[in-house]
């Protein structure tokens, strides 16, 4: 029972990597082998829209032709039960990195025939981790808005390839460890504090809980 996780945070330690560390330990404490990617540790793009993976009886058909620093990951990944994409929500959306890997995750196993149907190897398990500076509601009005907001529209291309990813999250991020530093008085550094004391550690127990959701999933399936 394998589970890849690919952390898209830039920064190591903060709050993308924590709630990643967590989703890993509730996955192994209920049996999974878990693999953890930083994708900003890969040298790689996104989708040259070569077409390759489109071909009919193309050595690439129905996987990405493209050899770079995601190739392994991408043939490991299609091989795992369980899939987990992070991601800190910057300007509404996940970073390039993840968009990227997405776009080379996703789009081979998407068939252009009638229905477009799924070429994945595999149904794994899903799920989304995005953490964010902002509070739920506003997360829920701009950035999911049903199928129309940008966020929801990974979800859904995920759905339709693998499973409809379970989503989990971490609000009202705190960004700096020292405020005053920045130019920053926009946010109550005290109000960030009394959330990140009381809410963070909530917030890495349900992702630590959704990772041991999911390798149940798995081990349910047989």
């Amino acid at each position: 029972m394998k589970i890849i996780i690919f952390d898209g945070g830039p920064r190591k330690g903060w709050n993308t990597a924590r709630m990643c560390e967590s989703f890993a330990a509730g996955a192994a404490e209920a049996g999974a082998e878990v693999e953890t990617v930083r994708l900003y540790d890969l040298d790689f793009k996104g989708c040259r829209s070569c077409f390759a993976c489109k071909v009919k009886g193309g050595a690439s058909y129905g996987r990405c032709a493209q050899r770079d620093g995601a190739s392994g990951l991408l043939e490991r990944a299609a091989q795992a039960d369980g899939l987990v994409f992070a991601s800190p929500v910057y300007l509404w959306t996940v970073t390039p990195q993840l968009h990227a890997l997405i776009e080379r995750l996703v789009f081979p196993f998407i068939s252009y025939g009638k229905g477009y149907p799924t070429l994945a190897p595999k149904r794994a398990e899903t799920a989304m981790i995005y953490t964010m500076n902002v509070k739920e509601p506003l997360f829920e009005e701009k950035f999911i808005n049903g199928e129309g907001g940008p966020l929801a529209a990974f979800e859904n291309f995920i759905g339709r390839v693998f499973t409809k990813p379970e989503r989990v999250c971490a609000f009202n991020t705190t960004q700096f460890s020292d405020y005053s530093k920045y130019d920053a008085d926009g946010w109550d550094e005290a109000e960030k504090k009394i959330w990140r004391d009381e809410e963070f550690p909530k917030e890495l127990a349900a992702a630590r809980e959704a990772g041991r959701r999911m390798a149940e999933k798995i081990k349910a399936k047989g």
